[in-house]
């Protein structure tokens, strides 16, 4: 069927076929103007081509640079009592002031005979302290609430308590043992 009418198409289009032999070299001139084309089209491409790897990496490293940054910078810094009130500020700077005060004087006091006393006291110091931190995140995270701020104080409070109360075991343990060294005046 549709050898019929391919055919029919060759029969009504006879007459219209260009049929003449093209000029000598015509294959020549031909090639030889396929080939300039193909030149300039190379040409064109390379010139018109535009590398995009470069401007990707930059961009990619922007991107990664940028949301490191609000990363970092979006994770609130942990409060403490100074950050509460200029107020907070003073007493925590007594505190700490205080506690560094007596630590020296319970340094001074290391001897055989109160170090089991001093090494408890220090480790029920730094029981505080890892209390202390967990109070400074949980005022971060409750906005300056007054019950966190108060057992903040009262951790300053305890340790000092602890400190003065070693204190004075140390002076017992002092005077127990000048008393037992005395010698005894019997007549």
């Amino acid at each position: 069927m549709q050898k019929d009418t391919l055919d029919d198409l060759f029969n009504e289009l006879k007459g219209e076929f260009d049929i003449n032999t093209p000029n000598n070299g015509h294959e020549n001139r031909f090639l030889a103007k396929l080939e300039s084309d193909s030149l300039a089209s190379a040409k064109s491409k390379k010139s018109s081509r535009f590398y995009w790897k470069p401007f990707l990496a930059i961009a990619a490293s922007l991107v990664i640079c940028f949301s490191v940054f609000t990363t970092v910078n979006s994770q609130p810094e942990i409060m403490d009592l100074a950050s509460v009130s200029p107020e907070m500020s003073e007493t925590q700077d007594f505190f700490t002031a205080t506690i560094e005060s007596e630590l020296k004087k319970l340094d001074k006091e290391r001897s055989p005979f109160t170090e089991q006393v001093i090494s408890d006291a220090l480790n029920r110091i730094e029981l505080l302290e890892k209390d202390y931190r967990k109070l400074k995140t949980d005022l971060t995270e409750s906005n300056n609430d007054q019950r966190v701020i108060y057992a903040m104080i009262n951790n300053f409070q305890n340790r000092i308590d602890i400190l003065n109360t070693v204190l004075e075991q140390i002076e017992t343990i002092k005077q127990l043992k000048n008393s037992n060294n005395e010698p005894k005046n019997t007549l």
